[in-house]
């Protein structure tokens, strides 16, 4: 066990499954980088818990995560996801994750995937941290702020630098694992 980190995502078998198994893990899939760039900026101003509690609930509301649908979304979708409680009913979040989908999906067409685009920033190959402790990891990097920046450029929404940042430690863009 990481103690440091302990404290930092909670002492429950939820974030422990997903910090033993999918955070700092690089992943390549388009459908799971979708994912995670959706949920990381729903988890904007909340907890990391509040997100994983509702990961599910996202899945089924999000059809599986799929970028081609979620890009389809209308006003009237947006609607019907604001009356479900089992996810974070948050407009602002909503219409940014149909927007996203879209930009998403000018990125995987221009650059062959998103996986592509996304991994070029580390030369195809994780950056590893060296913490000894949870509060040594910053929240933000100046890679992080340019990805931020090329990506609001691109048009994405909820997509700031500790957002990105996050998104990148979730996809083993970034591994912080305590050593």
């Amino acid at each position: 066990m990481e103690p440091e980190i302990f404290r930092c995502f909670g002492d429950t078998p939820l974030y422990w499954d997903y910090h033993d198994h999918e955070w700092g893990r690089p992943e390549h899939d388009d459908h799971k980088l979708f994912e995670m760039l959706i949920l990381e900026g729903a988890q904007a101003g909340l907890s990391w818990s509040t997100v994983l509690k509702k990961r599910e609930a996202y899945r089924q509301c999000f059809d599986g995560f799929d970028p081609h649908k979620v890009a389809l979304y209308d006003d009237a979708k947006i609607e019907e996801l604001m009356q479900n409680e089992g996810i974070i009913r948050n407009r602002l979040k909503l219409n940014a994750a149909v927007n996203n989908a879209r930009r998403f999906l000018e990125v995987s067409e221009k650059y062959g995937s998103f996986d592509r685009f996304i991994w070029e920033y580390v030369d195809g190959k994780p950056i590893v941290g060296h913490w000894e402790k949870a509060e040594e990891m910053p929240a933000t990097t100046e890679l992080s702020d340019r990805i931020s920046r090329d990506l609001k450029k691109m048009g994405f929404k909820f997509v700031g630098s500790t957002i990105i940042y996050a998104f990148m430690q979730a996809t083993g863009m970034v591994n912080d694992h305590i050593k």
